[in-house]
């Protein structure tokens, strides 16, 4: 019975998360996560590579900027809502509740579906509108248009692949999710070249190549699921909905949900700002993007790693780990920030000519690197403490923290102080002050440690 159970919890990554030494398990879980977000991020940035170099800064300016903005507005909800799955399962695997752990799997792929489908048609109809919203400028409006409704017919195996890659993670298994991105990501640097460059696609190409390689993705994950031997496998056939632990996923991942979309909206908003600049600056915004992204994709691979630490450790019963892995994934995100802010900032101007040869373009790109980059190292107590809360269930008031210090403040600056100096660096200084704000407030709420017995006693 035993040697039973022990194969029904088995994992490609051990038992480490609760037994191991901390900081070379969450190096083992991170990186494959790191890599496996670095591979997500490549082929969205191939994408603005080969548009922007044989298609001009137009096309580049409509497959960033408003676009991503957008899609991220309703892919961001539901990874923040999925986390909520990740959580319960992490907290069912570590406690060694296996049926709870199958339930909640085929609980979140009903949720995956249904999301999937409903995202479509609302992104198809009504983001081409919030373009117009936005006042994206009229000579890429066409581009942006095409891009962004090819690209909502990829949201559900977008979602399946992240909602499987979630549950992967939450026993465990950091490894498989970053093969099938390397595999996407292959495919999507093919068909991009191949659409774009071949046969002169444009960004219609572009948008192709990208849900064609989150299709690749999504079977991956589907097929690694349905062949496990463990508590874990997912059985078409048993896709539906549990009521109680729906409500559970819903309300740790809710919050979270909420987050990424106040974040999304905030970040629209300064799209708004950034787009009365011109097409220039637009482009900039996007080059730098693009390299901004491997800065977030570290941090919250890191923050991803901890919620996974906390939540297994508090299904065990570890609560002596938890605090100590938060303690040294703080340390390890810090470290990472340093390094690769100074490479950023160091660099800039090569990293942004991979983008452009415009003159006009490099110069704001820079502008915005010497403004933004510096201060990385102030939202790192956000990402990491709220990621350990969210592992502990713990998602209200770091929600509100979140909310208010980030996202209200930063449409407070952004409608009260912008509009008095209505200059590029004004509106871009709405992040690093937020930031700031929002990292204290987490640090208070951390150490003054009711948390911790306020998820016990949840827990019991």
């Amino acid at each position: 019975m035993k040697a039973k159970k022990r194969a029904l919890f088995a994992s490609p990554e051990g038992n480490g998360i609760t037994e191991g030494v901390i900081w070379q398990q969450l190096l083992m879980f991170f990186f494959p996560i790191l890599l496996g977000t670095f591979f997500q991020q490549l082929y969205n940035t191939v994408d603005a590579i080969i548009v922007g170099k044989f298609v001009g800064k137009e096309s580049l300016a409509a497959v960033g900027g408003a676009t991503g903005n957008l899609i991220n507005l309703l892919v961001g909800f539901f990874v923040g809502l999925s986390s909520g799955a990740t959580v319960v399962i992490s907290q069912f695997y570590g406690g060694g509740k296996g049926k709870d752990v199958s339930a909640a799997v085929h609980t979140s792929a009903a949720l995956a579906l249904g999301c999937g489908l409903f995202m479509t048609v609302v992104s198809y109809l009504a983001l081409p509108v919030m373009l117009e919203w936005m006042s994206t400028p009229e000579e890429i409006m066409d581009y942006a248009v095409t891009y962004i409704r090819i690209f909502s017919l990829g949201m559900l195996p977008s979602l399946i692949y992240n909602i499987g890659s979630g549950i992967l993670r939450a026993v465990g298994d950091s490894r498989r999710p970053l093969y099938f991105l390397i595999c996407a990501c292959m495919v999507n640097i093919v068909l991009d070249i191949v659409f774009v460059v071949g046969l002169g696609m444009g960004v219609a190409g572009a948008a192709w190549a990208t849900i064609l390689s989150q299709l690749v993705s999504a079977v991956l994950v589907i097929v690694t699921l349905c062949r496990s031997h463990q508590c874990y496998q997912l059985h078409p056939k048993e896709i539906r909905i549990h009521r109680g632990l729906l409500n559970r996923i819903i309300k740790i991942g809710f919050p979270a949900g909420l987050q990424s979309v106040m974040y999304s909206i905030s970040n629209v908003i300064i799209q708004v700002g950034v787009n009365a600049f011109g097409t220039n600056v637009l482009a900039a915004w996007t080059a730098y993007g693009k390299l901004d992204t491997f800065y977030w994709m570290i941090v919250s691979a890191f923050g991803v790693s901890i919620t996974t630490f906390v939540g297994q450790n508090f299904g065990a019963q570890r609560y002596d780990r938890v605090k100590k892995s938060v303690r040294i994934c703080m340390e390890m995100t810090a470290a990472a920030t340093v390094l690769l802010s100074a490479a950023i900032f160091l660099l800039g101007e090569p990293l942004l000519g991979l983008f452009s040869d415009d003159p006009e373009v490099i110069t704001s790109g820079l502008s915005i690197i010497r403004t933004l980059v510096p201060f990385y190292i102030t939202y790192i107590c956000v990402e990491i403490f709220s990621g350990a809360l969210r592992g502990a269930g713990d998602t209200f008031l770091p929600t509100v923290m979140t909310l208010t210090g980030i996202c209200l403040l930063r449409i407070v600056w952004l409608y009260a102080v912008v509009p008095v100096n209505n200059t590029l660096t004004t509106v871009l200084l709405s992040y690093p002050i937020t930031w700031t704000i929002t990292s204290l407030m987490f640090i208070v709420y951390y150490c003054k440690g009711s948390w911790m017995n306020k998820a016990i006693q949840a827990q019991r």
